[in-house]
């Protein structure tokens, strides 16, 4: 059943990737991002990272689309009056949906144990014991995930100097 979720949300987050890409509006792409970065809450569920889904939901999901919110407001890139989501099907579909991948979800989280993730579960907390919170996350991030991370972080500033020069051609 796990990994029946976890390709559900898998789909979800491509769907929103291509949706982020594809839609006529930028408030549309932005809705789209919010699915994407929800659906990878999910899969962080699942793969028992309960703090990375908390910081997902809060910072991206949560902090990070208000400010592009604000940004596109800002910019007045939101008057292409054009709908993104094609009548009340797709709403009725979305809604569905949602309420099976929750159901499901909360279904698996209520379960006390999954034997299968038992040894996961017992090296997450021998690394918890040994380093504490902050150095569990911290040990892989900057030892065997650096370039990745390196690479996220030149991704963001590319999207700052973006801004800047879309920003700049407006005025």
């Amino acid at each position: 059943m796990i990994e029946v979720l976890f390709y559900v949300f898998a789909a979800v987050a491509l769907g929103g990737a291509l949706g982020v890409v594809w839609a006529k509006s930028p408030v549309g792409s932005l809705l789209f991002m919010v699915a994407t970065l929800g659906s990878l809450a999910g899969i962080f569920v699942l793969l028992e990272a309960h703090f990375l889904a908390a910081i997902q939901v809060i910072v991206y999901a949560g902090a990070i689309m208000v400010l592009f919110l604000f940004v596109i407001m800002l910019l007045n890139l939101g008057h292409d009056y054009q709908r993104d989501l094609k009548g009340g099907a797709f709403a009725l579909l979305s809604f569905v949906v949602v309420g099976l991948m929750a159901g499901v979800l909360a279904r698996q989280v209520g379960r006390d144990s999954i034997p299968e993730l038992a040894a996961g579960g017992q090296a997450i907390d021998a690394a918890l014991e040994q380093h504490g919170v902050v150095g569990a996350i911290a040990q892989p991030l900057y030892t065997t995930y650096v370039v990745p991370f390196e690479i996220t972080g030149i991704l963001l500033l590319v999207a700052i100097v973006g801004a800047l020069v879309l920003a700049k051609k407006g005025s």
